[in-house]
């Protein structure tokens, strides 16, 4: 991968790169719910039925979709319509938005782990969605996901 590529237009980075920039957060895989009178969006602590709670990654990314079908694949294209519905921490939020990476995601520290020292990830926090009902995740929203 080229140096500092996080720093580049997203639509210039190679499929690799555009991996790569994932922090590993895991807030992406939270289940929301948007209210359709008002078009608001709310995370729950809900999470994939794949997200592993301390990873925070996808226990079966490759094969995600057999298990999700509605999992989204995120691309330069498709963020531009979606980045709303992206955590304000996401890394590909904020280089969409021209703003640079925080200090502690892994392409700036170096350290795949500071993104959970920095309290910034899902990490024990979750509930998979296979022990809630979607009637209960209404009481499991988050106000706070930054």
């Amino acid at each position: 991968m080229r140096d500092a590529f996080w720093t580049l237009p997203l639509d210039r980075l190679t499929p690799e790169e555009w991996e790569a920039l994932c922090d590993g957060c895991g807030k992406c895989c939270l289940n929301k719910i948007e209210y359709e009178d008002t078009g608001e969006l709310a995370f729950t602590r809900v999470s994939c039925r794949l997200l592993d709670g301390h990873s925070c990654a996808c226990s079966s990314y490759a094969n995600r979709h057999d298990y999700v079908p509605d999992c989204v694949v995120l691309t330069p294209k498709k963020l531009k319509d979606i980045a709303w519905w992206l955590p304000a921490t996401c890394a590909y939020r904020l280089r969409a938005e021209g703003r640079p990476l925080y200090d502690w995601h892994y392409l700036i520290s170096g350290d795949r782990e500071s993104v959970h020292r920095a309290g910034a990830s899902v990490r024990g926090w979750t509930v998979s969605e296979v022990e809630v009902t979607e009637d209960d995740w209404e009481d499991l929203i988050i106000e706070d996901l930054s």
